[in-house]
This record gives structure tokens, sequence and C-alpha cells, in this order.
């Protein structure tokens, strides 16, 4: 990223340029990221390629002002606080599914972040509903956000548990990745039909008071524990639902799209 690129994703999330990579920096940059782009995953179901490119995913946050999942979020973030003069490394998780089973490899990307002044920190702007800030990395305890009390515990293996409210979230490889490794697991979970992302349409974004998320024509505003849904009737309220609290401008509605492939996952045909 060049200079006016960096300035352009700067105005996107609504902050000016820090004036050092410090700790401070990266926890103003990183809740702003969560309150300017939202966690969507409109593009699988509008038949939009993603491209896991620094450029490609820069163009599609800053330049066509939409959001993405894990992949593009916290991929476009690590090239921002790359630009900015972090020192970033890009690891792999596996997401825990409701029996507590670790999903499959590349399942999640998140950010390790290094600061000027020492800090040490796990950043993830793409995870849906998770920490607001970054979590600090080699803390053992528990530790304390606006999105609940999050811990890392280190596994036996090695690896990095980190849970959320006592259940786990995901488990963290400490080894560094570049961003193509993650192209089979993005690609699994645009065509998989065991993938929630291929069953499901969602757009959601952390907000001052709360959390507002549209869920298919559900739209659900979250404030101070309060929770409303009210149902959308037409496409045009859809669409200006979307381009009102999202900033999200669709020339059609999306629609959840069959997965690409049926019965045997790839992983299960290649182990």
């Amino acid at each position: 990223m060049d200079s006016d690129q960096t300035n352009a994703y700067l105005r996107r999330i609504g902050v000016e340029r820090p004036a050092a990579p410090t700790t401070r920096a990266l926890h103003d940059l990183h809740i702003a990221h969560l309150r300017a782009v939202p966690f969507e995953n409109l593009s699988i179901h509008l038949g939009e390629n993603i491209e896991l490119t620094e450029e490609s995913l820069v163009e599609k946050i800053v330049g066509a002002h939409r959001g993405g999942f894990c992949y593009e979020l916290n991929g476009a973030f690590g090239a921002l606080l790359t630009a900015l003069g972090f020192e970033v490394t890009l690891l792999q998780a596996r997401v825990y599914d409701a029996d507590g089973h670790p999903g499959i490899p590349y399942d999640h990307l998140a950010l390790h972040v290094r600061t000027s002044d020492g800090g040490d920190r796990l950043a993830d702007v793409g995870f849906g509903t998770h920490s607001q800030f970054p979590l600090t990395f080699g803390e053992r305890g528990d530790q304390q956000d606006p999105g609940g009390t999050f811990r890392i515990d280190e596994t036996p293996e090695g690896d990095l548990d980190v849970s959320r409210d006592g259940k786990r979230q995901y488990v963290v490889d400490r080894r560094p990745r570049a961003l193509g490794d993650f192209t089979a697991g993005a690609w699994w979970h645009r065509t998989s039909p065991r993938s929630h992302f291929t069953r499901s349409l969602v757009c959601s974004m952390l907000t001052g008071t709360g959390r507002i998320t549209l869920s298919g024509r559900t739209l659900t505003t979250t404030t101070g524990g309060e929770r409303e849904s009210v149902e959308l009737a037409t496409d045009a309220e859809v669409l200006d639902a979307y381009a009102t609290h999202f900033g999200i401008v669709l020339g059609r509605v999306p629609q959840v799209r069959e997965a690409m492939f049926s019965g045997g996952d790839p992983e299960e045909s290649t182990s």
C-alpha cells in the first residue's frame, strides 16, 4: 500500500494517521475498523470472486466500500497495519464448532501484531462478535473486554486456545503464514455445503451502542443488551437497509446460493 492508499483506508475507518505504530494506536485502529467495516459474506451469494491479494482486498473494502469475512477483513487490516509501521504476522486458526471440535486447517485468519513501544497483541477484526480491542498475546489469565472475558491458553501441542466467556473460540497455530496460504480455506468456506457461509446471509457491524445485523431479511439491532428485530418485507427495504446501516450499495438483493459441490468434502478426499 502506498501513502495515498493508506490515507484512503484511514478515511474509510474514520481515523487520523497515527504518529507512531504504538499499542494505543493499534487499540484505536482496531475498534474503528470494527465500527466501520462490516463482517459480511455477500460476495458468496452475489457470485463475486474473492481474491486473496492485498490489492484486491483493500480495493473491496476501501474502493467498493464493502466488508468481508475473516480472510478479507484481517488480510486487509494487516496490510494497513504494515503500511503504518506495525510488525504483522498472519496466523492460521481452526474454529471450534458447537461440540468443541476444531474445524479445517486455515479455517480462520488472525493477526499477531508487535508495536513500537513493546506491545505484543493478537488482533482480530474478522471474527464477527469477538473482542473489541486486541488481546495481549502473552497473557495467560483473564482479559476483560467490552465483548466479554477472554483468555489465551497454551495447548499441549504448543498452539494457543482463544476463549470467550469460558467457551473456546478457535485454536491458533503460532507459525507465520502468507496470505496466499489461506486460499484453500477460503475456497472451502465459499463452496462447501458444510460451511455456514454457504448456508446463510449475514452482514453485521459493531456500533457505538451495540451491534446491528442483517441476516437475510431480518434486521436486528442490539442496544445495551436489548435486542429488537424486524422483518423487511420488500427488496427495496433490504437494499435500503444495506445502504443505510452498512454503507453497502447493491444492485440486487443477495440470495443464498447452493453450494458448488455436495457429498464428500475436499479435505476428506485428500486425507
